[in-house]
């Protein structure tokens, strides 16, 4: 799919003075149509971008000038947000606004009651990542999207880690959300930001972060990947029919993985009640998480974060804001898998290392 748009059909969209653009422009049609609608979204309501990163930024910065303008200065979030979110929430802070980073306690789950707590009149924002990319845990998005619908604050969530996994709570009434194309299996580098019509504004009062060439509703300039467009359209497909089967082979997975891990000292991280089946976030006591990555190198690909972070030696932002012991948050591992790769892992293999290591440092 990607290939014969990269190779055969290497129109561009917006070219519509010949064929070749003609038809790229329709397959992008049929791509953000079907998309859309994952969201239960109108076709207009949805923009391609390079990821969640931009995506983000978008949402965030976007609303910024409205934010001004109307003296809705304050925004709420949570202090386990990805950088994407944390770093321009921090630069808005240096524009005069007002940011509550809200701590999830021990459980990694951000309550409902407490974002509704910190809401006030000026409130221009709420952001709430869907689900944590470092422990997996789901957040009250549904429940917060019933919420704030009738308030005038804007809903915006990282939606990274969710889509195609938990699609159907993006249906709820969330007025920005941000998806990377990568998390689902396509081609890194695509990612959508879905903006929903509210009913007091025509359009979110969204202004573009970047100028020039007007596509994607003047929100997102620049010439469209045509072929990763279709790579994430062709991913989304396949996590939707193959999705049940996926989210059983990865329990199992996981089932499997924590019963031979009993035969170690660790700490699960995150509430084990509201997780997704792919991720896990683990402290192995008594033992460096730096150290066990390499000696687990060779077996598996394992971080102490999120892959934008793995380059850190510093203690996770996530297991610190929840409240871990200094050690239990430096020592965090994360676990994370894709449907191609639940037969893939030798788990006894796996312990065995991680026992051995153990000991060894006993």
């Amino acid at each position: 799919m990607v290939l014969h748009w990269m190779t055969e059909d290497f129109g561009n969209a917006g070219s519509r003075t010949h064929e070749y653009g003609s038809r790229a422009k329709r397959a992008v049609q049929r791509a953000r149509q079907y998309l859309a609608s994952t969201f239960n979204a109108d076709v207009d309501e949805l923009i391609f971008t390079s990821g969640a990163t931009e995506s983000n930024n978008i949402a965030l910065l976007g609303l910024a000038p409205y934010g001004e303008e109307s003296g809705r200065r304050h925004i709420i979030t949570s202090a386990i947000e990805h950088k994407a979110v944390i770093e321009p929430l921090q630069h808005l802070q240096s524009r005069g606004f007002d940011v509550d980073f809200i701590e999830p306690g021990p459980t990694g789950r951000v309550s409902s009651a407490a974002v509704m707590d910190r809401l006030r009149p000026d409130t221009l924002l709420v952001s709430l990542m869907h689900v944590n990319n470092e422990t997996g845990v789901v957040q009250p998005v549904v429940e917060l999207a019933e919420q704030l619908r009738d308030t005038p604050t804007f809903f915006h969530v990282d939606a990274a880690q969710g889509y195609g996994k938990l699609t159907q709570d993006l249906t709820a009434p969330i007025d920005l959300i941000s998806v990377s194309g990568h998390k689902i299996g396509a081609p890194k580098g695509v990612g959508m930001l879905v903006t929903r019509q509210t009913e007091d504004l025509d359009d979110l009062p969204l202004q573009p972060i970047m100028y020039g060439g007007g596509q994607e509703r003047e929100l997102r300039p620049g010439t469209l990947p045509v072929p990763l467009i279709m790579g994430l359209e062709e991913a989304a497909k396949i996590f939707h029919r193959e999705r049940e089967v996926w989210f059983k082979a990865a329990a199992e997975l996981r089932s499997r993985l924590l019963s031979a891990l009993g035969k170690t000292q660790f700490r699960l991280n995150g509430d084990q009640d509201h997780v997704v089946p792919h991720i896990l976030n683990l402290s192995f006591e008594g033992v460096n998480a730096e150290a066990l990555i390499v000696a687990l190198k060779e077996q598996v690909a394992v971080a102490t974060g999120s892959a934008c972070t793995s380059a850190s030696y510093t203690p996770s932002h996530v297991l610190t804001a929840m409240g871990l012991p200094k050690e239990a948050a430096k020592n965090g591992l994360r676990l994370s898998w894709f449907p191609s790769q639940t037969g893939d892992l030798d788990i006894d293999a796996l312990v065995s290392t991680i026992a051995g290591f153990q000991s060894s440092r006993a």
